[in-house]
């Protein structure tokens, strides 16, 4: 089942096929910035309206024209504003009809499976009346099944890179019929290893192809990929004003890191609805294992997804979450690109990632497309300077007051909860899985890309312990559907937050004081006398360094009253400002002071109105439109903007040092220098000069070959048609011929004179009738050969 919305567009009721035509010549006449307004065919736009899209996205409005003038284009735009649409209405509207002869024409490369299943799915949907093949090319499934589906010439490939160069290399393709090609999450594929297949394949495709190509953000390596691959390229960017969604809220929740769990299961009894779609992002697929675990004891429905699970189960997962089976789906970074999974609600942060752009791309899953979503992050000690990044990143203010968007968990729900949990996690089902997923989240932190020093500094001199209870905990008896009335009205008297506020923050208080406490001895004075040895030198260091400490603590109390002084100036402004709508609906006349114009603009001399007019259809310039341009002396040349754009994320020194034998590293885990391997190894080289693994030739392609005997049924045919196919790389089956001339004979009116013959078809048939001459002579030297044999043996038996 397709989903009812595609990112980008506006949905609307379903619409029957009968009114879909009324409505194309309807809005046809309108003029308005629809797509009826790009110059569309017909079949596109039913598929259009069927679905019930009417206005593009700003990234549709920006991209769909230059793609159709034929342009490369490379887009940079946040997650949920339609991208997958901005390449596939410009593919419908390139190839517009089937054409078996060919092949493919037009290849999309994505960098996961679920998102390859999802831009098949869009193809399906929008290209309904286009009559075009696709097929899908994904690691995991059959070859065999692949082979025959690029036996039937389709005219859309859709998979992911490394299965397609191998399909590539096996079968020795020649991808000279492709006239269109995308890479969607352009950095993704980079980041995922996917650089050498990239680069292979775009050897393999010809010159006068077009490049489209999506990215959130533009490293060194995609820059140069660009560079080399795209021709004169347009470089557009919607990311710069806003990264995150309009209608997307951020929260944060602090705890200590064994309290993770704990607070996941807190928010989806009391703050998250039953009946919501959340999606729980973790760090490694131990986690995930663990997380449907402990779900599944606090009873709340839940699937999972992550690399190592087997594609028929995360297809068959996904459709669960997709069709509401399920409330909860359990994934790491795998699905945190370009997924869209529609009415999703909220996106849960388990483990805080390392980068701010992973950040975005997570809870970019919620409030696609003009919805509402809110994200909640949860994060501990090791994840505070990451924290300030993500703000510095966003260019947000990070206020540690305000309870609406960071803040605790209540104690009395945390110290329930945290119990159950843990006595769960000893059982011993539950505690090797427990215990693996805490060695995995070592590794994960160790792994995990550092904050920047500055963030390091700045969370130095942050309270995190003055955090107070988050607002939502405060206002659950007017939330609806978490929790029926019953189980609300027991919360209330358990835990008292609602009926008694008062003692609660008095308790919130006490608590924070209780932080803030340090005591003045240190650990070596524990136990200790006065005439100890450790109080005697514990005693000195004071005398020694009083000066330094009395400067530190200075420093802390000014930082303290600069904070105050903040809050006080806040709390101020916000009495004492005042809205300008607020002043016009309660006085009936505003009378405002004029503006004084700057003397130095009294003084400008004035623009001389132009008294000519200029008729654009007819006037011929003196220089060629593209002088500039082919001078080099254009402003928005793509390189220029593309190094203000550039987000490096490669160390420029290891991607480009050689290898040299006998060279060594230090390994981290070894503890002691290890010889480097060389990375050509158990590698084959291309005709291009790039090295690629060695499994990608095995020789399944002439195993499945000799099983089908594709080749002989190729030979067997005769015509015109068959005369095409050969001229690919790869045999045809007869389906896709039979439909060829079928098509040819639809195109000329069907009628053709059957004993007109080109001189290619006469030529074969003096062929044809030649070796029939020869078969027959031989066949007759044979039967004379064998008469004689026979002859001699009837002698030799007589004598």
């Amino acid at each position: 089942m397709v989903p009812d919305e595609i990112p980008g567009f506006p949905s609307l009721s379903k619409q029957s096929s009968n009114n879909v035509d009324i409505k194309i010549a309807k809005n046809k006449n309108k003029k308005s910035g629809g797509f009826q307004c790009m110059g569309l065919s017909k079949d596109l736009l039913k598929g259009i309206v069927k679905r019930g899209y009417k206005l593009p996205t700003p990234v549709q409005r920006k991209t769909i024209p230059l793609i159709l003038e034929g342009r490369d284009v490379v887009a940079m735009a946040k997650t949920g504003s339609g991208k997958t649409a901005c390449f596939l209405i410009p593919l419908f509207e390139k190839l517009k009809r089937r054409d078996p002869t060919k092949g493919a024409r037009a290849l999309i490369l994505t960098p996961t499976r679920e998102l390859a299943i999802q831009t098949y799915k869009f193809i399906k949907e929008l290209g309904k009346f286009m009559d075009l093949k696709t097929i899908l090319v994904l690691g995991g499934d059959s070859m065999d099944s692949q082979f025959s589906a690029i036996h039937t010439c389709p005219d859309i490939i859709v998979g992911t890179p490394g299965r397609f160069l191998h399909l590539c290399v096996e079968m020795d393709l020649k991808l000279n019929s492709i006239e269109y090609v995308v890479f969607d999450e352009g950095d993704h594929l980079f980041e995922k290893g996917f650089g050498e297949q990239l680069n292979e394949i775009l050897n393999r495709l010809p010159e006068s192809k077009q490049m489209v190509m999506f990215s959130a953000t533009l490293p060194k390596l995609l820059i140069d990929f660009a560079k080399a691959g795209l021709t004169d390229p347009v470089l557009i960017r919607l990311d710069v004003d806003t990264k995150l969604p309009e209608g997307l809220v951020l929260k944060f929740l602090f705890c200590r890191p064994n309290e993770r769990y704990t607070i996941l299961v807190a928010l989806l009894k009391y703050i998250i609805p039953a009946d919501a779609q959340t999606v729980v992002f973790v760090g490694t697929q131990h986690h995930v294992e663990l997380i449907s675990l402990i779900l599944d004891q606090a009873k709340i429905s839940n699937t999972s997804v992550y690399s190592s699970l087997d594609p028929a189960a995360r297809k068959i997962n996904t459709a669960k979450f997709v069709h509401k089976k399920v409330s909860v789906l359990i994934v790491t970074d795998i699905a945190a690109r370009g997924i869209d999974i529609p009415n999703l609600d909220f996106v849960v942060n388990l483990h805080f990632p390392g980068k701010p752009k992973l950040f975005i791309h997570r809870v970019g899953r919620c409030a696609r497309a003009g919805r509402q979503g809110t994200a909640f992050s949860i994060f501990s000690t090791d994840d505070e300077a990451h924290l300030v990044d993500l703000h510095l990143f966003l260019n947000r203010q990070l206020d540690l007051t305000d309870a609406n968007t960071i803040g605790l968990i209540p104690q009395d729900i945390l110290e329930e909860e945290h119990l159950s949990i843990f006595n769960f996690l000893k059982t011993h089902h539950a505690a090797s899985i427990y215990k693996t997923s805490e060695n995995a989240y070592k590794k994960y932190i160790s792994t995990r890309p550092v904050a920047s020093a500055d963030s390091n500094k700045r969370v130095k001199l942050m309270k995190f312990y003055n955090l107070k209870v988050l607002q939502d905990f405060k206002n659950l008896s007017l939330m609806k559907g978490s929790t029926t009335e019953s189980s609300l009205s027991d919360l209330v008297l358990k835990h008292k937050i609602i009926d008694r506020p008062e003692l609660e923050e008095q308790r919130n208080e006490f608590l924070v004081n209780m932080k803030k406490f340090r005591p003045p001895g240190t650990i070596f004075e524990l136990n200790c006398t006065k005439k100890s040895i450790p109080y005697e030198i514990m005693k000195e260091k004071r005398l020694k360094h009083s000066d330094i400490i009395a400067k530190f603590r200075n420093k802390l109390e000014k930082l303290d009253q600069e904070e105050e002084e903040k809050q006080l100036r806040k709390t101020h402004d916000e009495i004492n400002s005042y809205d300008e709508n607020e002043l016009e609906s309660h006085f009936h006349k505003v009378v405002k002071s004029k503006k004084r114009k700057n003397l130095n603009d009294l003084y400008k001399p004035k623009k001389l109105k132009q008294n000519f007019l200029k008729d654009e259809e007819n006037y011929i310039s003196y220089q060629a439109p593209d002088k500039i341009t082919e001078d080099g002396l254009a402003i928005n040349s793509f390189g220029r903007q593309a190094a203000d754009a550039e987000f490096s994320i490669f160390d420029k020194k290891e991607s480009e040092s050689k290898f040299k034998p006998g060279k060594k590293q230090w390994d981290r885990v070894k503890k002691k220098m290890v010889p480097v391997q060389d990375p050509r190894g158990g590698k084959i080289r291309t005709e291009s000069g790039i090295w690629i693994p060695s499994s990608f030739k095995t020789g399944k392609y002439t195993e499945w070959k000799e099983k089908t005997k594709i080749e002989e049924q190729v030979c067997r045919e005769e015509g015109d048609s068959a005369h095409l196919m050969h001229k690919n790389r790869y045999p045809v089956s007869r389906h896709a011929r039979h439909n060829a001339k079928v098509e040819s004979k639809k195109l000329s009116g069907g009628n053709i004179d059957k004993e007109l013959k080109n001189p290619d078809q006469i030529v074969k048939e003096r062929i044809r009738i030649e070796i029939a001459k020869n078969r027959e002579k031989i066949n007759k030297l044979k039967k004379e050969s064998n008469r004689k044999k026979h002859a001699q043996k009837m002698r030799s038996k007589k004598k």
